[in-house]
Order: structure tokens, then sequence, then C-alpha cells
């Protein structure tokens, strides 16, 4: 049955990202043609501001416990984190983990656009254990099998522009309860408790050949298969590794306050948007106009992103092209 706890999270974070996106993100949308930059300096610290909303709401409002153990972040870290998936929802909950380490503002999430019809981790078992027979795999039964192509592909390109400095392997787990998909959420059955179990391995570590790198990532698959066994078999949480709690670079109290403020910001945010739009025309036709444009961009280009990185190239690709016409 549909839970008013579940109804509250899921409205407030879709009208947060809703009139955020228009009013926040909005009149900064000219800057990506100008200085791409600057917007995504901008941008980056803007939806940061609305990531904590759920992590405030998870904690705060509903009482979820997040435990972090192993290796500790470096703050301003240039890293891939690469992560098992128990849920559709665990890369929501992995930002209760990055908030605690200022990685808010700079997570990007990589995913193929074909998860997005994903329904679940049950069908996502079968079909990597189909995955595994047809290679000549094991057989799991807490992970899937890593698609390694993506990994190595990132982690190469980035290597090449010395823009890597470590991979940071999460091990995610839920002692309790496992919500599978949104609807668990609009259900109100939130985790009680979520562990984070994370490696963190310097880019001098890693192998330099694609096939060295792809094995690489299958071993840590294998790790984390044992892991979350001794996990879900043992005392339900990863003090047996023998690495304790690491410490956030923010203090509790910082987190705390933290949540409370943007608790705060966008319970007021959605009203005194809604009470602007409804005084002013003018603030009516820029909220309209946006949405115009939101949705356009969408259907002819698929996305902001495409535009920025577009923009990018072309206003980087002019001071080459002058060089190359005074040579």
């Amino acid at each position: 049955m549909v839970s008013w706890r579940g109804i509250y999270f899921i409205l407030t974070l879709f009208w947060g990202s809703f009139f955020g996106s228009i009013f926040m993100l909005g009149p900064f949308l000219p800057l990506m043609f100008i200085n791409p930059s600057w917007y995504r300096w901008i941008n980056n610290r803007l939806v940061a501001t609305w990531l904590t909303l759920p992590v405030a709401l998870l904690e705060t409002v509903f009482g979820v416990k997040v435990i972090i153990t192993g290796d500790a972040f470096v703050p301003g870290e240039r890293s891939v984190i690469i992560m098992n998936h128990r849920t559709r929802m665990d890369w929501m909950f992995l930002w209760n983990c990055l908030m605690r380490y200022s990685y808010l503002r700079l997570e990007k999430i990589c995913l193929k656009a074909t998860l997005k019809c994903v329904p679940g981790f049950e069908n996502s078992t079968a079909r990597s254990n189909e995955f595994a027979e047809k290679n000549g795999l094991q057989k799991y039964e807490y992970v899937l099998h890593p698609r390694t192509t993506g990994f190595t592909f990132v982690v190469d390109r980035l290597r090449e522009g010395k823009n890597l400095d470590a991979v940071h392997d999460i091990t995610v787990a839920y002692p309790h309860n496992i919500p599978q998909t949104e609807r668990h959420l609009l259900l109100g059955d939130f985790p009680k408790e979520i562990h984070f179990h994370v490696h963190r391995y310097p880019v001098d570590t890693l192998p330099t050949s694609k096939e060295d790198l792809q094995l690489w990532c299958r071993k840590r698959w294998e790790e984390k298969e044992e892991r979350l066994r001794s996990f879900y078999q043992g005392e339900k949480n990863f003090y047996f590794t023998g690495q304790t709690v690491i410490p956030p670079c923010k203090s509790e109290l910082r987190v705390l306050v933290v949540k409370l403020l943007s608790l705060l910001y966008w319970t007021l945010f959605g009203p005194a948007v809604c009470l602007l739009v409804c005084l002013y025309s003018l603030v009516r036709w820029y909220f309209i106009i946006i949405i115009v444009v939101f949705v356009v961009q969408e259907r002819i280009f698929g996305g902001l992103e495409i535009i920025e990185l577009a923009c990018y190239r072309f206003l980087h690709k002019q001071p080459h092209l002058n060089a190359e016409k005074k040579e």
C-alpha cells in the first residue's frame, strides 16, 4: 500500500528537481555558450545543493543509518568509483556516502541507456548468470558480472589525459530490508541501514594493458562476492575485513547542519517560486519559456550535456584554428 512517507519523499525530490532546474540552473544556460567551464563550475555546485536533499530526507526524516568502513577518500581527488548493485536505487544511496567526503559536486554517474529499463536486481541476476554461462564464468549470488568494456574505456581515457588519481572500489550492502525499485520507496520501504566498504587503488597500481585491466576489474567483483557472502552469512557488517569505520572529512555535526539547512532551503524554495509564478507575469513567461527550452533541446539534441560538450569542443577548437591561420 502506498505510504505517506513514500509520497512525501518522491514528491519532495521531484518538485525540488523540477523547480531547481528552472529557477536555479535556467538563468545560467546562456553561460554555456560563452564559457562552458564557468557554466560547469556553477552547475556542479547548484546540482550538489539538490543532491543533499535525498541524503537529508533519508537520514534525518526517515532514520536511515549509514556506516562506512575501509579506506578514506581524499578530498578533491580525481577518482573513478566502481560499485556493485543490489537495487536500482544504489546510485542515490551512494550520495549519503559521498556527501561526507565533499564529493557530491564532483560526482558524475555513467550508465548504459538500456539500464533505465532494467526492472530490478532479480532480473539482472538472471541476465548475469546467462552471461556467465555463455562466457564460461562463475555464477554469482550477491553481485552481477561487471561489463568491463566501459570501465577500461573510462580509465584509459582519463589516464591518457592525466586526469585520474585513483579508483575507489565500493561494496554496498543492506543488512535488513533491500528496497529494489522506486516502487518500494513509494510504499515507504526505506533501508534501515546502508553499509559501504571502500577500497582505494592509486592509479599507479592499476594494470596498463586493456586485457589486464579487464581481469583486474573481474577480480574485484570476485572479492565483492566473497565479501558480501561473509557479510550476509555473518554478523551483517564489514568489520570482519579488519578495517574499521573511517572518519569522514566532514564531522557528523557539520553533516547534520548541512542536512538541516538542506531541508529548510528546499522546504521553502518550492512554495516561494510558486508564489512568484502566481504574482508576476514576467516570472510566468520565464517559467514557460524555460520549460519549452528544456523539452525542445531534449527532443532535438538528447540532453543539455550534449550541447555543453559541443560548445566546449567548439570554443576550444577555435584557438587552434586561429593559430593555424596565422602560421
